[in-house]
């Protein structure tokens, strides 16, 4: 059965294949396996479109193109694309230093970037800039966006959660997350309630302050101006990516939040932040589930978008070489409850810096939105040809290049498991490229139809089924089934002459076979 995209919003998309409760199992782990042998899991890496890049800059007040937020309308199939631009000084007003911008698209590979008349630049009426900054102190910052097909209110249909200044009742002018309402996703309206929770900002080696101290500082400098600094110990940063958990059904925020250093100091690198919300306005305590670790050495997080598909947790976690220019490249993560999150595949970049100076040599920024067209998996991302550090020309000079990108992975395959083409020892002798998967027994009552997500285009995939003491069936075995050749995205799993309606009540296990082929899924029927 064909999947299709239920819109229920950013962060908050599900895909249901066909019209029925569908379990589908991905093989980026060993949670649903019970033993294989022979076989090595293999990260699937996403392909690049050739259109790259699919937004370009092509304005004045578009120097350096960075977050990205994505919507595609269920009903009609129709793009919005949310883009943070920075000007810097070429703007004449602090406010728009650094804006949100929104283009349109039928298909997702040709945007348009309409004149909107919202907010000018420099004295320019027609832009498509739809949400300016503050202008109280520092940037405003990211921009992501989410669709709630649930929400009441019209005018508030569209939420977006982004970085700024406000100045509290005390006067004292602080960094936090803010929010604003739109009911088309141009028109915004800014929450009054800011910041929604504070960030650190400032003071980086600076001791963490005492129970009780005041952690908000401010210091006049010889030339008049403010320095401002609040000193934290634990908070979220200058990015917020939003999720709705569908298991806890709760609002969370995963974004980079700075950790002290060896000697104790503020600011040290980035590690991975949480909080959750129930209504966006309120949030929890920030959490630290996940840092970078000596295998990194200098290397360090900076923000970790993160969504939810099939039972897992993934998140496209933004890898900053601070030590290296700032330069940054996606290493895909993987987390069962959202809160323990593992790295098996660090040593491989999912997505990787390009190279020859493209938009996308320097800087990759990605966010917690995927679109599912059909088989295919969409991944917008904000990119630039430098460092994301630094600051100045660095990324405003005239060498600089940036843009919005788009990268494909066929359904559910982020990694998967092939035959091994070798023994893992000479001393182990096993067939070259044979191997064998077998699943923990599972209740295939009212099940109809098993398919695998396979790629078999070099060999072949055979399929049969044990009982849950790990006995064979007899008419369920590999000698009885139809061989799975080719590539596709669901193989029917089909035996001679039988049914899984002959099947009786009971758990069972399924054993794949595999022979010069590489396995990502199985998806378990049921109407």
């Amino acid at each position: 059965m064909k999947p299709f995209l239920l819109g229920i919003g950013i962060g908050f998309s599900l895909v249901i294949s066909g019209l029925g409760a569908d379990r589908t199992l991905l093989l980026v782990d060993d949670h649903d396996i019970h033993y294989r042998a022979g076989t090595r899991r293999v990260l699937e890496k996403p392909v690049r479109h050739a259109a790259n890049p699919v937004i370009t800059e092509d304005k004045p007040w578009e120097m350096a193109i960075a977050w990205t937020s994505v919507h595609r309308d269920p009903f009609t199939g129709r793009y919005q694309l949310w883009y943070q631009a920075y000007a810097g000084k070429r703007a004449q007003r602090k406010t728009h230093e650094c804006v949100v911008c929104y283009a349109e698209s039928e298909d997702g590979i040709t945007f348009t970037k309409p004149n909107l008349g919202l907010h000018e630049f420099n004295g320019e009426k027609d832009t498509n800039i739809v949400l300016i900054g503050s202008g109280l102190y520092g940037d405003r910052y990211c921009n992501s966006v989410i669709v709630d097909a649930k929400e009441p209110d019209p005018t508030k249909r569209y939420k977006m959660l982004y970085y700024d200044w406000a100045k509290t009742a005390k006067g004292e002018i602080i960094a936090g997350l803010h929010l604003a309402y739109s009911p088309d996703g141009k028109r915004w309206e800014k929450d009054p309630q800011a910041p929604l929770y504070a960030t650190s900002f400032g003071g980086k080696k600076v001791p963490t302050p005492f129970v009780g101290e005041n952690p908000y500082r401010e210091t006049t400098l010889p030339a008049g101006r403010v320095r401002r600094q609040l000193l934290l110990p634990l908070s979220l940063s200058d990015a917020a990516d939003p999720l709705f958990d569908p298991v806890r059904q709760i609002w969370v925020v995963y974004g980079k939040a700075w950790i002290p250093g060896p000697d104790g100091g503020l600011a040290w690198k980035h590690a991975m932040g949480r909080s959750e919300s129930r209504d966006l306005r309120h949030w929890s305590r920030p959490e630290i589930v996940s840092f970078p670790d000596e295998r990194d050495g200098g290397l360090e997080y900076h923000t970790s978008p993160v969504f939810y598909q099939h039972g897992r947790y993934f998140c496209l976690n933004q890898i900053l070489n601070r030590p290296g220019g700032g330069t940054m490249d996606i290493e895909l993560m993987l987390s069962r409850d959202g809160l323990e999150w593992h790295r098996p595949f660090r040593d491989e970049w999912w997505l990787k810096r390009s190279e020859g100076g493209q938009f996308d040599s320097g800087t990759i920024v990605t966010n917690a939105d995927r679109i599912i067209d059909g088989d295919q998996m969409r991944f917008y991302y904000g990119a630039y040809s430098s460092g994301a550090i630094g600051g100045g020309s660095n990324i405003t000079g005239d060498q600089q290049k940036s843009g919005v990108g788009l990268v494909t992975l066929p359904l559910d395959r982020f990694a998967g498991l092939r035959s091994e083409p070798e023994p893992p020892t000479p001393k182990v002798k096993s067939p070259p490229d044979i191997g064998q998967v077998t699943l923990k027994a599972v209740d295939l009552a009212g099940v109809t139809e098993i398919s695998v997500n396979a790629n078999a285009s070099g060999g072949g995939l055979w399929c049969e089924l044990l009982d849950e003491d790990g006995y064979r069936l007899p008419g369920f075995d590999r000698a009885s089934f139809e061989p799975l050749r080719g590539d596709a995205i669901r193989h029917a799993a089909t035996w001679q002459g039988r049914s899984l309606g002959n099947l009786k009540p009971g758990k069972y296990q399924l054993r794949l076979y595999l022979e010069k082929a590489t396995v990502y899924a199985v998806t378990f029927t049921t109407p």
